[in-house]
C-alpha cells in the first residue's frame, strides 16, 4: 500500500531511506537554539521574558548544540533539511517546545509539565532547580497531533521547511506559576524546595508559531489552562496507574 508520512520522533536519529516518497516530520527541539546567551533578557512581574522578542523565538535564532541531546536532535534536524535540498525529499522539521498532555509520565529531566503535576498527585517532593521564574511555552498534545496532520496534508507545500513549534506567548508560564495552578486545581498547596541552577537551563524560551500560522494555518485551539486542566483531571482518575508507573521507574 506504500508510505504515506514519516514521524520521526526518536530521542536519536536516522534519516529513512528506502520509502516512495512520502513526507517526512522530524520533531527536533529548541534545544538547538542553546543556552541563547546572545539574546537579551529581564525580569518583569516575577518572570524572565525577552527584551526584543515579543511574539517568541524565530526560526531563524543562529543554532548552537549543547548537550548530547541538543547534539544529536540538531543533528538530525539538519541532516534532514539537507535531504530535503539534495533528493528532494517533502521533509518538514518541527522545533519543538513543551509538550504535555495526558498518557504522559514525566520525569524531572523530560516532560516537566506532566512531572509537576504527577508528583503534586502523589504528594511527593519537587525540586525547583533555578529560581522557579524561568519561563516556558506549553502545547498541548492535541494541537500538535493536529499540525502534524496539517503539515502531512500540505506536505508538498512546506517541504524542506523549519517551523518552532509550541503554545507561543499566550501560553508561556513560570514553574511557579505552573505550581500555584496545581494547587488550586488539587485545593491544597504544592511541597517543593529549590535548588542551584543546571547549567545550560535557559531563563526563558517562547516559540514564535506565527510561520506555522502563515503557513499551515494553524495555531493552538486548547488554552495553557484547559490542557493542564484535562491533564490534572486525567490524572486524578487514574491514578493507580500514576502509582504503578512511578514504581516501575523507581521501585
Amino acid at each position: 500500500t506504500g508510505t504515506d508520512a514519516i514521524l520521526h520522533a526518536a530521542g536519536q536519529t536516522a534519516v529513512p531511506t528506502s520509502v516512495a516518497d512520502p513526507v517526512i516530520l522530524y520533531t527536533s527541539t529548541n534545544k538547538v537554539y542553546g543556552a541563547m546567551e546572545d539574546v537579551r533578557i529581564a525580569l518583569r512581574d516575577d518572570h524572565y521574558q525577552y527584551v526584543e522578542f515579543p511574539d517568541g523565538m524565530t526560526e531563524t535564532q543562529p543554532l548552537d548544540f549543547h548537550s548530547p541531546y541538543g547534539c544529536s536532535k540538531g543533528a538530525g534536524d539538519q541532516y534532514i533539511r539537507d535531504y530535503a535540498r539534495i533528493y528532494d525529499l517533502k521533509t518538514v522539521v518541527f522545533r519543538q517546545s513543551c509538550i504535555y498532555g495526558t498518557w504522559q509520565f514525566g520525569v524531572e529531566d523530560q516532560g516537566w509539565v506532566a512531572f509537576f503535576a504527577i508528583a503534586s498527585l502523589l504528594d511527593f517532593p519537587l525540586t525547583i532547580y533555578g529560581d522557579g521564574k524561568q519561563v516556558r511555552d506549553v502545547l498541548y498534545i492535541d494541537d500538535l497531533v493536529a499540525l502534524y496532520e496539517r503539515a502531512i496534508d500540505e506536505g508538498e507545500l512546506v517541504a524542506g521547511e523549519v517551523f518552532n513549534v509550541g503554545g507561543g506567548p499566550a501560553n508561556a508560564i513560570s514553574l511557579l506559576d505552573l505550581l500555584e495552578l496545581l494547587a488550586e486545581l488539587h485545593g491544597r498547596p504544592v511541597d517543593y524546595s529549590f535548588s542551584t541552577w543546571r547549567p545550560g537551563d535557559q531563563r526563558v524560551y517562547v516559540s514564535d508559531t506565527r510561520k506555522a500560522a502563515q503557513r499551515l494555518g494553524w495555531q493552538p485551539a486548547v488554552s495553557m489552562r484547559d490542557g493542564i486542566t484535562r491533564m490534572v483531571h486525567w490524572m486524578a482518575g487514574n491514578m493507580p496507574l500514576l502509582h504503578a508507573v512511578r514504581e516501575a521507574a523507581h521501585g
